[in-house]
């Protein structure tokens, strides 16, 4: 089955968890119905609520609670993302303006409060006391993942285990915890909600290595946002963090920091990363975490709902946008 074929037989409960979200996010303040109701309708690859889904294939996947835990934490990704942009200061995500952009900062960090507290509220139709321990710290990881980012912004002196510790809180247990979730609500056996944990944690650290290369080599068209946007907002990622080694790369990044944007030569230290070898070591690093999240699969049942999460697994540490 191809990936497409994936969504397909997923396309019903999609719809029913876009449909969820949207009753959810409706309210009669019009400025902060149009950011949320705006955001959910810019779409996205919905990676978290096929996770649940199809983890929850190797339990009962009709249980009213996995469905919960789907748009729980979609709408919890949805509020990252919209306080993120406040951070990066972007004004495009996904080709289209963001929240922040469109209205301001106190408008983006209300909205994104605002669908975080819905998450929240949705959760409590799950009745698994551990479950709800779990959104919450994934909560937590989440801000510090944003506040360890923000605390190492132009800081060329990180290291490898910074960023690691980074991508994991920001992104990689969000995507653990889909899996984690999806299995958990199916009524899973411990063993196997365990190990689909770790499969998720696995691909969604390579996701986000993923993300961070494709920021340099891709285009403004496939990124939704202008490519380098990272390293110009003082975001240090693993393309840029194994170039710094390079005392001639080091030299034009740090002169581009200590510069305004107008003075920067952006272009040119960006083609400098690109040449430096840092987006092999990135590739190299993804297919660590990649190989290690497919030897998880191989310890699973070996059935369809196995085959479908390597298919997905490649695809999201393969990805060319």
């Amino acid at each position: 089955m191809t990936i497409a074929g994936i969504y397909r037989t997923q396309k019903r409960n999609l719809k029913e968890i876009e449909q969820v979200m949207e009753n959810l996010l409706k309210t009669n303040h019009t400025t902060l119905h149009q950011a949320a109701v705006d955001l959910l309708r810019a779409g996205g690859k919905r990676i978290r609520p096929i996770l649940v889904m199809l983890s929850a294939e190797f339990g009962n996947p009709n249980h009213e609670d996995v469905k919960k835990a789907a748009v729980t934490l979609e709408l919890i990704h949805m509020a990252s993302l919209v306080h993120d942009d406040v951070v990066d200061n972007a004004n495009l995500r996904r080709g289209k303006k963001t929240v922040k952009a469109t209205w301001d900062n106190r408008v983006a960090m209300y909205t994104g409060d605002y669908i975080f507290a819905h998450s929240i509220e949705h959760m409590t139709g799950v009745h698994l006391p551990y479950a709800h321990q779990l959104v919450s710290k994934a909560i937590r990881d989440i801000s510090l993942g944003e506040i360890e980012q923000i605390r190492h912004l132009y800081n060329v002196d990180q290291h490898l285990r910074h960023y690691l510790l980074r991508i994991k809180r920001k992104t990689a247990l969000l995507i653990a915890l889909s899996c984690q979730l999806g299995a958990l609500t199916a009524g899973c056996s411990h063993d196997i909600v365990r190990k689909l944990y770790y499969f998720g944690y696995f691909i969604g650290m390579s996701y986000q290595i993923i993300d961070d290369i494709l920021d340099f080599v891709g285009t403004e068209k496939q990124l939704g946002k202008p490519a380098g946007s990272d390293l110009k907002q003082g975001n240090i990622t693993l393309p840029t963090l194994f170039a710094l080694s390079i005392p001639d790369v080091r030299q034009r990044v740090v002169s581009c920091f200590e510069s305004n944007n107008e003075q920067a030569d952006w272009d040119g230290a960006i083609q400098l990363v690109k040449q430096s070898g840092g987006i092999e070591y990135a590739e190299s690093i993804n297919e660590r975490y990649l190989a290690k999240a497919l030897n998880i699969l191989k310890s699973l049942p070996q059935n369809q709902v196995t085959e479908n999460l390597r298919k997905i697994a490649k695809y999201l540490g393969k990805r060319k946008y």
